[in-house]
């Protein structure tokens, strides 16, 4: 009998862990019993992929630059690819906001609604934790971004997930280093990473037998965990939107890889569908990682040089899902609670949307952490910023596993399109 495929097994994980959360809903302490001895399973294995997220970047960026030829080269998949994800994240950013403008979900709520959602949610430790972390962000400088790409110590910035941006940095250094001193020189380190690069992936392949079992727990929990499903169904009509725009930018993906890289959409679709199965099931970029270089060299066909640095990198800086619901709820929460937005704010809002997305953690609940940081770029009343915050907090979990399916299909389009364009595409059976 033939092995049912990874993406088919993650998919049926995913209906099991959604219709035994449902079921627990309506078991007496079924909810307790999920979080006490299923949820603990899916944390397990988000913790396995982002113990191997950080030697797995390390040794597929050094090993991706070291084996190019020359130096021009680098520099050319470099230029490529943060044209691409600053393009794309432009892209998503305007279409949210034209959705949201026509649409205008804020609208359509209540003041009633409006309120008893802020009773709901505005003093929750998960809200001002948000407005906490953006206030400090706020703080910086504009240069705050390169202090925080270039780390002091390489070992501490590879102690900690969230200081990727800087496990980058020194990879590439490194990589461009043993470039610049020749193969002969390099050749000891070469294969030392080589090896490294290889014993991880055998880590990924592992991790990935658990896959199933892993999305029937996280989203089993996420079922349990949702809240009052009267308040979620207020904010419907927002939620469609962000969806609808989500599904849009699928579209203009799929477009972009039949115009410029001549690839049958379906086939891409189909290849990288386990990475988006897994990114909607954990909500982190940086946790589908090692899934999503995987499906993109075995099955998408890229060259290991190109996507050793694209997709690291993307994980990191290339936010298009994140970028597109910034839009929406920067307008929205505005439309709610009767903030007027000028064409010039909405303007802001791209421009920041953009510069937040460099650089924000790839985990989950970030994009709560960009939205003050826009919000107050458009001059949104600081007192009630709470309150914007409270009125999105109930549908932010399942829109946050959304749009981390567009930042993964992002990265993997953005890696196909540069290995073209640079003549490391390999053909794959489709």
């Amino acid at each position: 009998m033939k092995k049912l495929a990874l993406h088919w097994r993650i998919l049926i994980g995913m209906l099991l862990g959604l219709l035994f959360g449902v079921l627990m809903l309506y078991t007496s302490g079924g909810k307790l019993f999920i979080q006490n001895w299923i949820n603990p399973f899916g944390i397990i294995f988000i913790n396995l992929l982002k113990l191997i997220a950080i030697p797995l970047i390390l040794a597929s960026i050094i090993k991706g630059i070291s084996d190019l030829k020359d130096i021009a080269q680098f520099k050319t998949i470099g230029f490529r690819s943060v044209t691409l994800f600053i393009t794309t994240t432009i892209v998503a950013i305007i279409i949210g906001l034209v959705l949201v403008n026509i649409f205008s979900p804020g609208k359509g709520i209540s003041e009633e609604t409006v309120a008893r959602i802020t009773n709901e949610y505005v003093g929750r430790q998960g809200v001002q934790a948000k407005l906490a972390e953006a206030s400090l962000q706020k703080e910086s400088g504009p240069l705050q971004f390169l202090l925080d790409m270039v780390p002091e110590n390489a070992f501490s910035a590879m102690s900690d997930n969230k200081l990727m941006l800087q496990v980058i940095f020194f990879s590439v250094f490194l990589g461009v280093s043993m470039l610049l001193i020749g193969d002969a020189k390099a050749q000891p380190l070469k294969t030392l990473f080589d090896s490294l690069n290889d014993a991880v992936l055998k880590m990924v392949d592992l991790i990935m037998l658990t896959a199933p079992l892993a999305v029937f727990a996280l989203l089993a929990n996420v079922v349990v965990s949702s809240g009052d499903p009267d308040l979620l169904l207020a904010l419907v009509k927002y939620a469609g939107v962000v969806i609808f725009g989500l599904f849009l930018m699928i579209v203009f993906y799929c477009t972009v890889l039949t115009l410029v890289a001549r690839k049958n959409p379906i086939w891409f679709l189909k290849a990288i569908s386990p990475a988006q199965l897994l990114a909607f099931s954990t909500s982190s970029s940086a946790a589908t990682l090692p899934l999503t270089m995987e499906r993109v060299e075995n099955e998408l066909g890229v060259d290991k040089e190109v996507a050793s640095f694209v997709l690291p990198v993307g994980a990191t800086i290339n936010m298009d899902g994140t970028s597109l619901y910034q839009g929406v709820a920067a307008v929205f929460i505005s439309q709610a609670l009767g903030h007027h937005l000028e064409i010039t704010d909405q303007l802001m809002i791209i421009l920041t949307a953009l510069l937040a997305s460099i650089g924000s953690a790839a985990v989950p609940g970030a994009g709560m952490v960009m939205l003050v940081i826009v919000l107050e770029s458009i001059g949104f009343p600081s007192d009630k910023l709470a309150v914007g915050l409270a009125l999105i907090f109930a549908v932010d979990r399942p829109l946050d596993m959304a749009r981390t399916v567009i930042n993964v299909t992002g990265d993997a389009m953005v890696s196909v399109v540069v290995a073209k364009s640079v003549g490391k595409l390999n053909d794959i059976p489709k």
